[in-house]
């Protein structure tokens, strides 16, 4: 843990909000709901049946209504989004124009036969029409869930068929690195013999003619017509707005369930203390919305707030490694929110970069997804910030909906320790404890727990009451386990330090073992897989695979190990390809079966292997290091 602090904040001293979070929290939680619009007002704030939580009961509410109506008054003609595409093309678009533009494609959903209650499959790249196509649904009652775009057929099919969406929304094409990503090819695959599919919607975003099947409908073709008057539906507090889908430690990803007034008075809430937002702000989120971030602090937090944010479409470091200061530079960004993977890329290219361009209009700097390590810390800060900036390193999770641990500028002034997330929210209890549930004395490593409910916590998993009890309450009674190790200090403070679980966090996005072990032993040649992941200067994390061929496999290991790269990147996507893949006869495992990745990733680590009394057979082990010597020795040749 880093020792130094910094007394960097913007002056805020409200000690008012987490002494009335301590005195009562439901009724804290309250009062924070009462800052959102209600059509009928909540008759009680919290119902409690472990592990389920309903917030609000009776309150009737709609999100679509919460993040463009309540503005078209004052706000109208304000910049929502201002949308800046890879190759340089951008558009401004106004609250007005997202209002208009909603109830147009709210109309449009109706139309194609959908209601309340039933699920529209997004699958979009980084266009203002993507949280349009969210906000509409949200308008009529409709959940949506929206797939990442750079996830593959089988990957968007396995979404699509566990939600049953009736409707999906595309694009003909999507653009990363200045190449094309034919998506509407994916969908095609992906709803082949999914009869339960009535129709898709495709955004037409290049002027090459596409033949569209009997299913297909133009977007720009449908919102010609449509009228720009949709009635909000009044929806249960309760009322699904959301599934997204997120890696597991079993086979096929969980579908994340959240509902719609405790979400939103959790990201009210947060992304005022967290950014302390202002009327002038230029908010810039880097996250893609088809993960957690990007719903949470690219759509809706930003928009309750009426401000006005950068979306963008590509890679940051595409065309060249300076877009995101020259994006910062021209448009006067003052609240930056990335990830420490792409922070440890921009501090490989060097410091003359960021050097070059004037940086003066920022005043806050966020991050997400994963711990930010000290030294990229202090980089940030000095570098980016010119030691101005409070640095905001938030810990949370698509099932928590918003923030959990975070430094909170908008509300308080307190020194900052480079690679903490400094203390919780007001309102949540967050603890470390043992093995057996017991808090552990400060400076002491174990397992984070949140003890009591909190209005952004998922409702459950996507019709699958018994795995949510099982995956996040059955470790720890009444406690929610979100699956990480950490450390709270003296002060407080909370340190995170890494999965406790079988999940992989490569470049901030989680990615199940399961998922990538089950897509490798699809393949026809190979017997068992096991998979790991260990540190990398930039990703953070990076996979390495070990697969156990079937006997009397004729084909060469390169061959081979371009087919299973292959598989899993049709299998999941590329974001899942593995750095490395290792050919062993055997897989270390417990005596009851269990394989132990702790001695596979020690062993690609090159770290000491410890304890290996309860494998099954230790020759395993000496297999795996063995095959592991030779290739590291090949390389090492073919080097020289």
């Amino acid at each position: 843990m880093s020792k130094d602090s910094y007394e960097i904040g913007l002056g805020n001293s409200d000690t008012e909000t987490r002494r009335n979070a301590k005195l009562d929290q439901v009724s804290f939680w309250g009062e924070q709901a009462k800052k959102l619009s209600w059509f009928n007002q909540w008759t009680k704030t919290l119902e409690w049946n472990s592990p389920f939580a309903k917030w609000f009961i009776g309150g009737k509410i709609n999100a679509s209504y919460n993040t463009l109506d309540v503005h078209q008054t004052n706000k109208a003609k304000k910049p929502a989004i201002l949308w800046e595409g890879e190759d340089g093309e951008s558009r401004t678009v106004t609250y007005a124009d997202l209002y208009r533009d909603v109830c147009k494609f709210g109309n449009i959903l109706k139309s194609l036969g959908v209601k309340k209650g039933d699920r529209v499959t997004i699958y979009l790249p980084m266009v203002p029409e993507l949280p349009i196509a969210m906000l509409a649904c949200a308008r009529i009652g409709a959940i949506h869930t929206v797939v990442f775009s750079g996830f593959s057929a089988t990957s968007l099919r396995d979404r699509i068929d566990d939600s049953k969406s009736k409707v999906i929304v595309t694009a003909d094409v999507g653009y990363r690195r200045g190449s094309s990503v034919n998506l509407k090819e994916i969908i095609n695959d992906a709803i082949d013999e999914l009869n339960f599919v009535e129709h898709v919607v495709v955004l037409k975003r290049r002027e090459e003619s596409i033949l569209l099947g009997t299913k297909d409908k133009f977007w720009h073709e449908l919102m010609k017509d449509s009228s720009e008057e949709c009635e909000p539906e009044h929806l249960d507090s309760t009322h699904p707005l959301f599934i997204l889908y997120t890696s597991g430690t079993t086979g096929k990803p969980k579908g994340v369930l959240h509902g719609t007034g405790g979400y939103l008075t959790h990201l009210n809430s947060t992304f005022q203390w967290a950014f302390d937002i202002r009327e002038s702000d230029i908010f810039f989120c880097t996250a893609d919305i088809g993960w957690v971030t990007g719903h949470s602090y690219v759509v809706y937090g930003p928009l309750l707030h009426g401000a006005t944010e950068i979306m963008y479409e590509g890679v940051p470091d595409y065309p060249n490694t300076s877009r995101m200061w020259d994006i910062i530079q021209r448009y006067g960004v003052t609240i930056f929110y990335t990830t420490p993977t792409a922070l440890r890329m921009f501090m490989k290219f060097g410091d003359s970069i960021p050097n070059s361009f004037k940086l003066s209009s920022l005043r806050l700097l966020g991050t997400v997804g994963e711990p930010i390590n000290p030294k990229v810390w202090r980089w940030y800060f000095n570098i980016i910030g010119k030691s101005k900036c409070p640095i905001i390193d938030t810990w949370w999770q698509t099932e928590t909906g918003g923030m959990i641990l975070s430094p909170l500028p908008g509300l308080e002034t307190i020194p900052l320790k480079p690679g903490s997330a400094t203390k919780p929210i007001p309102g949540l209890d967050v603890a470390v404890v043992d093995e057996e549930g017991n808090e552990l004395p400060t400076d002491t490593k174990g397992y984070l727990v949140i003890r009591k409910p909190w209005p952004g916590m998922l409702l459950t998993l996507w019709k699958d009451d018994k795995k949510y009890k099982d995956v996040y309450w059955s470790k720890f009674e009444n406690n929610y386990y979100p699956g990480d190790y950490a450390i709270k200090d003296s002060d407080g403070y909370f340190w995170l330090l890494g999965r406790a679980d079988d999940i992989l966090k490569v470049a901030g996005h989680r990615i199940g073992t399961a998922e990538l072990e089950s897509n490798l032993v699809s393949h026809d040649n190979i017997a068992e897989s096991a998979v790991c992941g260990i540190p990398d200067e930039i990703k953070g994390e990076v996979i390495i695979a070990f697969v156990v061929l079937k006997q009397n496999t004729k084909k060469s290991e390169d061959v081979l190990r371009a087919e299973l790269i292959q598989t899993i990147r049709n299998g999941i996507g590329p974001i899942a390809t593995p750095q490395q893949i290792y050919f062993v006869t055997k897989l270390p495992k417990t005596r009851s079966g269990k394989i132990m990745r702790r001695v596979l990733k020690a062993i690609a680590s090159n770290e000491k292997v410890g304890d290996v009394s309860t494998l099954e057979d230790g020759a395993a082990v000496k297999d795996v290091q063995d095959t592991f010597a030779k290739l590291q020795k090949s390389i090492k040749n073919n080097k020289s």
